[in-house]
């Protein structure tokens, strides 16, 4: 199966020759686990993304497939005891993405959590959760805990609670799970936008109307079911069928600021109290210390939230607050980003309190639409998803297929036996990368994030060096380049940029470096006209700048 825009038309053409079992509208991680369980129990299924894959919520989360503690807080019992149990899935089939971190917890007077109720709730949230044994909470002194993060405020300190939560790249992690679903045989497609509902005599949805949202071509696609994974827009596409009634979406605004690790040298993940009582993360990532996250109504333009001013200043006395000997200031920010979540309205409650479980609704017309839910718990969401979808298939067209079985399938590039086998994998990786002259730094990253398709992009870097070095693009660099563009699907810069590499959050300067030589190979392989060259360029260049400036509220 193609799944690169320089076979478009292929693409185009595979979800157009006959009807689909599944069209799923959204390619973020909720449309990418759905596509992937209905695609390995055989539906055949197309996704449509009409932004770019993650570009949404997927890609602008806190980055975490985390067990819920705040949510036992909230008495959320059920919510903390399935995704627990869901994340050690998540970790199982895909540890090139996923990655373990030691959480600490201080506990101050008078602050949220008291040592009792700390102490209780980790263990709690360790038996709801079904947390491994060498993974369960230790309870620290405030000794201990500052042994553990000298930085942390002393004043008023109590202790601290330990225990593991799970470090991720969301938007890696969305296309590792839709590159699973292609390889299994689903077409997905990105800049493709859903203009319109086909239906039949009876009223009942029997495909779409679309349009390429790069040619400006209009074209019609058909399927059995169709299910409306459209994250922050599930109440646009509801309204379109005309079936927004009942229950309706709640977006709440997440931002996140990132340091230079030099200047916030952080060594140990923190979950902390804001002055407010509001609980955030701090994480250190690669070289950076990233914080996050915010939790206010949005009501703006859905496809571009951004950081202001407020935002910022928030996050930035949260940290003065606990880490009071850094002295943080907004000029201190390298990077930032803002993501909208998708909740469903509760009457009378704040955005904090509102409960991140997801539910379905089916329409009268049949058209299934997915709300709310979490990072950690896209892929039980797809199981229920398709469960439904195959009932009725059964019930409508006598067609029987089998229970889910992602439950024990590597997402692509996690065929490295297992959470315990990565170790030894990364190890034979590392020798094989330093005998083909890659430097070791550039190898461990190559191997974290792509897992067992690294190969492909060690091949890359011996076949392609001239090529690189005609471009004037580092031939690591290159090799990842071209791996987007063959093999996950990207069409712009920011793609590259944001979705499939992370580095205009957490490596901007080697975004500035990078750029221009990476966009004039875009061009030439894609064939822009200097009229395309130019919007991606000034688009990149705002978005490096919103990055580092915010807007006035």
């Amino acid at each position: 199966m193609f799944f690169s825009n320089l076979f478009r038309d292929n693409i185009k053409q595979s979800l157009t020759a006959n009807p689909l079992d599944v069209l799923v509208i959204g390619g973020g991680i909720t449309g990418a686990g759905i596509s992937m369980d209905a695609a390995t129990r055989g539906l055949k299924v197309g996704l449509l993304e009409m932004q770019d894959f993650a570009a949404g919520t997927s890609s602008r989360s806190t980055k975490l497939i985390h067990g819920g503690l705040r949510y036992l807080k909230q008495l959320h019992i059920g919510v903390v005891a399935e995704v627990g149990k869901e994340r050690a899935i998540v970790y199982e089939n895909g540890p090139h993405v996923t990655t373990p971190e030691w959480m600490l917890l201080p506990f101050y007077k008078d602050g949220t959590f008291s040592p009792l109720q700390a102490n209780v709730g980790l263990r709690t949230y360790d038996f709801l959760a079904n947390v491994k044994k060498k993974e369960r909470r230790k309870m620290l002194n405030a000794k201990q805990a500052l042994q553990k993060e000298p930085l942390i405020k002393q004043d008023n300190l109590i202790g601290a609670g330990f225990y593991v939560e799970y470090r991720t790249d969301d938007a890696r992690l969305t296309i590792e799970v839709l590159k699973k679903a292609i390889e299994y045989g689903a077409n997905a497609l990105n800049y493709i936008k859903v203009i319109g509902f086909i239906y039949k005599t009876d009223g009942q949805i029997e495909g779409v109307e679309v349009e390429d949202q790069l040619s400006g071509d209009q074209f019609q696609i058909f399927a059995n079911k169709v299910v409306n994974a459209a994250g922050p827009w599930v109440d646009t596409i509801r309204e379109m069928d005309g079936s927004k009634q009942g229950k309706t979406l709640h977006l709440t605004k997440g931002v996140h600021l990132v340091f230079d690790r030099e200047r916030f040298p952080l060594q140990q993940a923190v979950y902390f109290d804001a002055p407010d009582g509001r609980l955030l993360f701090a994480i250190p990532r690669d070289g950076k210390t990233y914080v996050g996250t915010t939790d206010t109504s949005y009501e703006g333009d859905i496809a571009h939230p951004q950081v202001t001013v407020k935002d910022r200043d928030y996050v930035v006395d949260a940290i003065n607050y606990l880490f009071p000997s850094l002295g943080i200031q907004a000029d201190d920010v390298e990077s930032s980003w803002a993501g909208l979540r998708p909740l469903i309205w509760e009457e009378g409650k704040s955005p904090g309190e509102i409960s991140r479980k997801d539910e379905l609704f089916l329409s009268k017309s049949g058209l299934m639409s997915v709300a709310g839910g979490k990072l950690t718990g896209y892929r039980k969401m797809a199981e229920e998803t398709v469960d439904m979808i195959v009932k009725k298939l059964k019930d409508e067209v006598g067609i029987l297929y089998s229970g889910s079985e992602t439950k024990h399938i590597p997402i692509s590039g996690g065929i490295v036996g297992g959470a315990a086998g990565f170790a030894e994998f990364q190890k034979e990786k590392l020798q094989d990368a330093i005998n083909q002259g890659i430097g070791e730094r550039d190898a461990k990253v190559l191997i974290q994030t792509y897992g067992t398709n690294v190969d492909k992009l060690f091949d890359h870097y011996l076949n392609l060096h001239n090529e690189a070095l005609e471009a004037e693009i580092d031939p690591v660099v290159f090799a990842m380049l071209r791996y987007a563009i063959d093999d996950e699907c990207i069409y712009t810069p920011s793609d590259f940029f944001i979705r499939r590499t992370a580095a205009l959050y957490f490596d901007i300067a080697w975004v500035k470096k990078q750029q221009i030589k990476v966009i004039d190979y875009m061009a030439k392989l894609f064939k822009w006209d200097q009229e395309y060259v130019s919007f991606y360029k000034r688009e990149l260049e705002v978005l490096l700048h919103e990055a580092v400036h915010p807007v006035e509220d």
